[in-house]
């Protein structure tokens, strides 16, 4: 089983639109894989309920409250867990999902404050080695909008983080907002979400060669 926590340091960074459309990924490829919504708002899991029964997403589980004991118990029915995790690194859920992940996602938007606020999450993910050794985290440029100065100067940037960045960022394209109101993911959205799924999947191939 491998569980991937997506975290963040703050909301509005697309960390629900890639915890759901991984999940989807994932799901594409033939894994069977659960979703765990840990923020107490609760966004995946409304997501998912939006949507129709067959729109190609994963079961959506929420538990803000008891999440290893749900996480471990969903692992051994699953080949993949992916933990949607509150937009605060300083949320107990954060750390907990920390703890039992190999993969951990952090999706970080082209402003140099967000990739200043990613040292908390490298200090927290240091400090808790000695119990998840195993434990990779990957920073994702996401909401990028290529025709920027700052998008395309934030990758350079980010490099010089004590986290490694992914080659692939996810850029801002109005398809995630349409799936999200649609309950389902861009894996289902046709030639409109080809792009961000391609993304997506380039993502997912980077984070296991990682690993």
């Amino acid at each position: 089983m491998s569980i991937i926590a997506v975290v963040g340091t703050k909301g509005g960074t697309g960390k629900t639109t890639l915890a759901l459309n991984l999940g989807a990924a994932l799901a594409a490829r033939g894994a069977t894989v659960v979703i765990v919504d840990a923020d107490p708002q609760q966004s995946a899991y409304q997501w998912r309920l939006t949507g129709a029964a067959d729109n190609g997403l994963p079961d959506v589980i929420a538990a803000a409250m008891g999440l290893e004991k749900t996480v471990r118990a969903l692992g051994v029915a699953n080949e993949h867990v992916v933990i949607d995790c509150p937009p605060s690194i300083k949320a107990p859920q954060a750390e907990q999902a920390l703890r039992l992940a190999q993969h951990a996602l952090v999706p970080v938007q082209p402003s140099p404050m967000d990739l200043w606020a990613t040292t908390h999450i490298a200090k927290v993910i240091e400090r808790l080695r000695p119990d998840n050794p195993g434990l990779r985290a990957l920073i994702v440029m996401s909401q990028l909008e290529p025709r920027t100065t700052l998008s395309r100067l934030m990758p350079d940037a980010a490099a010089e983080l004590d986290l490694p960045v992914a080659a692939v960022g996810i850029r801002r394209r109005s398809i995630h907002r349409h799936c999200a109101l649609e309950g389902r993911s861009v894996f289902q959205a046709g030639k409109r979400g080809a792009e961000a799924a391609a993304e997506i999947d380039q993502l997912l191939t980077e984070l296991f060669d990682h690993g």
